[in-house]
């Protein structure tokens, strides 16, 4: 039940960031430079939590068998 909750909110979250990101791409200005750092950084973080869901991510320094 977790993981679905994860891997549905993943991709609205990400997906919202992603948009709100191609909206920022025309603004100028520091402000809008750290907007669309920290929006990417979430698209980032909401791809890894995606994996993790599914668990692609999981258990790579897991040596049992």
């Amino acid at each position: 039940m977790e993981r679905a909750i994860a891997v549905f909110g993943s991709i609205i979250v990400g997906g919202a960031a992603l948009y709100q990101l191609k909206n920022e791409f025309g603004v100028r200005g520091l402000d809008a430079l750290v907007t669309k750092v920290l929006l990417g950084l979430m698209i980032v973080g909401c791809v890894l939590a995606f994996f993790a869901a599914l668990n692609i991510l999981g258990n790579f320094g897991s040596t049992a068998s």
